[in-house]
């Protein structure tokens, strides 16, 4: 270890650092010596005047076009998402896009009338305009707007010193900031380098996914269990051979992350086993397809109906719009009620109680019709009642009866199914007892009690 740190001290000292410094400061510092020489000329002058002019006649335009422009843009109905999108983002860059069209024609004309050398400075504006649009029309592409604007200001920076030919003081003085571990040279630029490369990379990796993933979706051979875990791997595939890529490009040698690899997996076994079991319980619900996007499921005082499967937890919603995030390893060591796991049908009871003086058979037969009255219960899977005991006050039943939509809700099925009976019992006369008591007190037990509280009180 001693030795790797003398060779980094070695390998790079601050004065090393200063001199390489010093000399790309001072051929920065010629060149803008140049530059300052060939703007006072007279030709240089009047291209500075020209662009200034065309800077002012395009602001003043876009304050003229952007509104009827958005106008415009608002009475188109029906036109493609993409189209649209298209067109917000040239309203949004309006000044840059009518300086883009206004300078090439320009630098065209006076190429025309005069020497091709008198166009040099428009020509650098016209492509730094032209750079700049194009940079950032492509990097609406990146849906994540932090790798969005970080690929933009980049690429903006190093078209603007490709344009201006200074990439060459640029990696030298990136280049020059290094770190030595041994045969391993890491330096600033290497790092821009994997960054661009990775970046590219996981853009590209992003996009094939999401075209892959639409096609995976819309095929009705794939049961949606098995459509999350391809999309799933696919993913992790993607992104892990994109990052792999990334460092194998710049020159990063690979062979030294089997020990960092092999650290990463003890960490993950002692300080992350609950992380670890819920991406493996993950990988296992989706290979036994026991639950899947849209089932119904009970699990302790949770129902509702699977929204989505992730690779850590499950997302549930319920009937009242709250989402719950069960992790993977309940669903896997719980015991979970999956109402529509092989179909969608479900049996729900009920139980009520009618008056003894009511005719059984009446009471069943009027049940099972105010059930098939409902709209969610089917027909074609018979509703039943039958008699499951004499209480104290009345005669009990249970109604049992069929529906194939439980993610309708089951609270609000049974209590139609309970108005339905209400109705019918009011019709026919059949009347639902409660719980009555009779407090009877004898007069001759009054009386005893009375005397003998007389005779034991010593007052009287």
């Amino acid at each position: 270890m001693e030795e790797d740190v003398k060779d980094i001290v070695e390998a790079v000292t601050p004065e090393e650092l200063a001199q390489d410094a010093q000399e790309i400061a001072l051929s920065l510092w010629q060149k803008g010596e140049l530059l300052l020489q060939d703007m006072a000329r007279t030709w240089n002058l009047y291209q500075l005047l020209i662009f200034a002019v065309i800077l002012v006649t395009a602001h003043v335009l876009s304050r003229v076009l952007g509104p009827r422009l958005h106008d415009w843009m608002r009475a188109r109905e029906g036109w493609p998402k993409w189209r649209m999108r298209f067109l917000v983002l040239l309203h949004r860059r309006l000044r840059l896009l009518l300086v883009v069209l206004i300078t090439w024609p320009v630098i065209w004309i006076m190429r025309e009338v005069t020497f091709s050398h008198r166009t040099a400075i428009l020509e650098v504006a016209g492509k730094l305009a032209l750079s700049w649009l194009v940079i950032a029309i492509l990097t609406r592409l990146i849906s994540n707007s932090f790798l969005r604007g970080a690929v933009r200001y980049v690429g903006w920076t190093w078209a603007t010193l490709m344009i201006l030919e200074l990439t060459g003081q640029a990696r030298q003085l990136l280049d020059s900031a290094a770190l030595s571990f041994g045969d391993t040279r890491l330096s600033l630029w290497m790092v821009f380098q994997g960054l661009m490369i990775i970046g590219l990379l996981i853009v590209v990796a992003r996009f094939i996914s999401r075209t892959t993933s639409e096609r995976i979706r819309q095929n009705e051979d794939i049961s949606p269990s098995m459509q999350v875990l391809a999309l799933k791997v696919m993913q992790i595939t993607l992104y892990g051979a994109a990052f792999f890529i990334g460092l194998k490009a710049v020159g990063v040698d690979l062979t030294g992350l089997a020990v960092l690899s092999g650290a990463i997996g003890v960490g993950l076994g002692f300080g992350l086993q609950k992380v670890v079991s819920n991406l493996v319980s993950g990988v296992i619900i989706l290979l036994d397809k026991s639950i899947k996007p849209g089932d119904v499921i009970s699990l302790g005082e949770t129902f509702g109906w699977i929204n989505s499967l992730g690779a850590r937890y499950v997302s549930v919603v319920t009937r009242d719009g709250r989402e719950y995030l069960i992790p993977n390893e309940d669903l896997i060591t719980g015991q979970v009620v999956n109402w529509s796991h092989s179909n969608d049908y479900v049996r729900l009871d009920i139980y009520f109680g009618t008056a003894y003086h009511d005719d059984p058979h009446a009471v069943r037969r009027i049940a099972i019709e105010a059930a098939k009255s409902v709209d969610r219960v089917l027909d074609w899977k018979p509703a039943v009642c039958h008699i499951v005991g004499f209480g104290d006050s009345s005669v009990d039943y249970i109604l049992r009866f069929w529906i194939s939509d439980p993610t309708g809700g089951l609270t609000n099925i049974r209590g139609n199914v309970y108005l339905a009976l209400w109705d019918a019992f009011q019709e026919h006369g059949i009347s639902i007892p409660f719980p009555q008591r009779e407090v009877k007190l004898l007069n001759e037990q009054i009386a005893v009690a009375h005397g003998a509280r007389h005779t034991a009180d010593p007052a009287d």
